[in-house]
């Protein structure tokens, strides 16, 4: 570090520095395009509410934060040598009590993996937070022998987590859905001081609903109005628990516009436009929420959703931060960028010398013990007929086929002179339900604009379904057009300028993720989501599984959320470990489950 970064850093206190070791796969200082190119530099992370920038933007992992529009490209493995806080008073050189050293011996995982047996290998296929989960539990239970392949330049899957003017723009994933204890998300967050009390926990939305016709809805209405919609939709989910048969035959779409025409009769007639306006906009909120058209989305299924008490919370420092404390259990060089796997050859007997090898698109062969693969439903849907071989049991492509899966993108627009106040809230768009039967133009799928969290001068668009698909389509100068062509036409204020920046997520048309979030379709069940998440032999049978599988669509009641795939990561890192201490080791080949 120069002479003004180590003078700033003595006069921060609190302030963690770390060593941060860096592969390198795309690389801003004109280093060779090698994964295997690491640098040593002393680089800021974020703790609690501290957030340092170094005078230089040739920052590795900082350059995300400190220079405009850049995501997180940079692929980084944080190595933490020194992650002991700074003190302000001097150094607390008081030696441990004998307590202390008894409970540090006390506490050991309970499913630790006995030191004298022999580490499996395994490889973890995808670096999202499902992946990371499985290697960290991994890792402290004493199996350290995996390989993460990850297809992209850097790692979180659909956590990312960018930079723009003067906030940060989640691309990704946003909230931490249900902030307390019960979720382990929060508990991460809460562990790497990535929260600001008081906690903002939003449980509703507010802010002004618009007409097509250039106006806005009296407040009054569109309140009355939203609680209307607000018991359909808490009709809707408690369909789940009413055990009829014929639940299952109801799309959200039509469920939703049944329960609203009845709420609609208690409205005055002359308030009953608006009012639908109103109830269109949230239907279209939902859509965008769930990725799809409604018509696809069962509404008998749609209660099998598990609520977690406490809100959705915002991570202002950056949700990627959630996952330093996952990152920081996984060894050194395991953690591969740059590797999209191409095939998975397995044989549970072990007949040909080995029970798996994964074929990457580079042509290097990894062969291992046991594979956690981790990728999106949406890659599953794309590429799973010729991914693996043998094929996928039928039921598992059964699964695969019914569970349906969303898209939902997100536009950031920056303006040099904002034209809002950040608390002005949500901008709602009141199209009309004879409006939104014809779908052809993309713009139909937004559902809210509002202030990007932490910003003066950003603006975020959520669009989701088939017409956030076809955004990702258009260029840039379309997008920004059209939005604002929008924007004019529903406020009524001719004088709204163009952005003078954006930056937008591409999931759909993102090779390696093919979509946002996994939802219960209209011939889906939570059974299918157990389906998925079954490995390959099933458990139960006389061979030891080979391909086991993690992510949000293999968790029922969690789909959807980064918690829900965090569980699922930890779920099969769980059952490695209960196998190799069942075998005590690695399977040998035509080996059966011990009983």
């Amino acid at each position: 570090m120069n002479s003004n970064l180590n003078r700033r850093c003595n006069e921060l206190q609190n302030l963690v520095f770390v060593d941060i070791e860096v592969r390198m796969t795309w690389d801003p200082f004109a280093f060779s395009n090698n994964c295997e190119a690491r640098v040593l530099q002393h680089a800021p992370l974020i703790f609690g509410e501290h957030l340092f920038l170094p005078a230089t933007r040739r920052t590795f992992w900082a350059c995300a934060v400190a220079c405009p529009n850049v995501p997180l490209r940079c692929a980084f493995h944080a190595k933490f040598r020194a992650g002991e806080r700074k003190k302000t008073m001097e150094e607390d050189t008081s030696q441990p009590t004998c307590e202390f050293y008894k409970m540090k011996d006390l506490l050991v995982e309970p499913c630790s993996l006995d030191p004298c047996v022999a580490e499996p290998h395994v490889v973890i296929v995808g670096a999202g937070i499902a992946g990371l989960a499985a290697a960290s539990r991994l890792a402290k239970c004493n199996i350290q022998n995996f390989t993460i392949l990850e297809a992209s330049e850097r790692p979180g899957g659909r956590i990312n987590s960018c930079w723009l003017a003067d906030s940060g723009a989640e691309l990704g994933a946003s909230w931490i859905y249900g902030g307390c204890v019960a979720n382990p998300v929060f508990g991460l967050a809460a562990q790497e001081g990535l929260l600001r009390l008081p906690l903002n926990r939003i449980e509703g939305s507010h802010g002004f609903f618009y007409s097509s016709e250039g106006r806005a809805v009296d407040v009054n209405l569109s309140v009355r109005a939203s609680k209307a919609f607000r018991l359909a939709e808490k009709a809707a989910f408690d369909l789940h628990t009413i055990q009829k048969k014929s639940n299952q035959d109801w799309s959200m779409q039509d469920f939703i516009s049944m329960q609203a025409d009845q709420e609609l009769l208690r409205f005055q007639e002359n308030e009953r436009a608006d009012a639908s306006k109103v109830i269109t906009a949230l239907a279209n909120d939902l859509r965008c929420r769930i990725g799809d058209d409604l018509s696809l989305v069962s509404a008998g299924q749609f209660g099998s959703f598990v609520n977690i008490p406490g809100g959705n919370i915002r991570v202002p420092l950056g949700y990627v931060g959630v996952l330093a404390s996952l990152i920081r259990d996984i060894p050194d060089c395991s953690l591969r960028y740059c590797m999209p796997v191409q095939t998975i050859h397995w044989n549970a007997t072990g007949a040909t010398g080995q029970r798996a090898c994964v074929s990457c698109a580079n042509g290097e062969e990894i062969s291992c013990d046991y594979v956690i693969f981790t990728s999106s439903l949406g890659v599953l849907k794309d590429q799973a007929a010729e991914m693996f071989s043998p094929p996928l049991p039928e039921e598992k492509m059964n699964a695969i086929k019914k569970l349906g899966f969303g898209t939902v993108n997100k536009i950031f627009m920056e303006y040099n002179r904002p034209f809002w106040l950040p608390k002005d809230g949500i901008i709602r768009l009141g199209w009309s339900p004879e409006q939104l039967e014809d779908r052809s133009e993309w713009v139909k799928g937004i559902c809210t604009i509002e202030p990007s969290p932490g910003s003066k001068k950003v603006l975020c668009v959520w669009l989701g379904g088939p017409e956030a698909v076809s955004m990702e389509k258009c260029s840039n100068e379309e997008v920004a057009e059209t939005i604002t062509r929008v924007l004019r036409r529903f406020t009524g204020n001719t004088l709204i300028p163009f952005p003078n920046n954006l930056m937008r997520s591409s999931w759909a048309l993102d090779l390696n993720f093919r979509g946002s979030l996994s939802y219960l379709g209209l011939e889906s069940t939570p059974s299918h989501m157990i389906d998925l998440g079954i490995p390959v032999p099933e458990s139960g049978g006389s061979l030891a599984p080979v391909i086991l599988f993690a992510g949000e669509a293999t968790h029922p009641g969690y789909y959807g959320t980064t918690h829900g795939a965090l569980l699922s990561g930890v779920r099969e890192a769980d059952r490695i470990i209960q196998l190799t201490n069942q075998y005590k080791g690695p399977p040998q080949p035509r080996e059966e489950i011990p009983t």
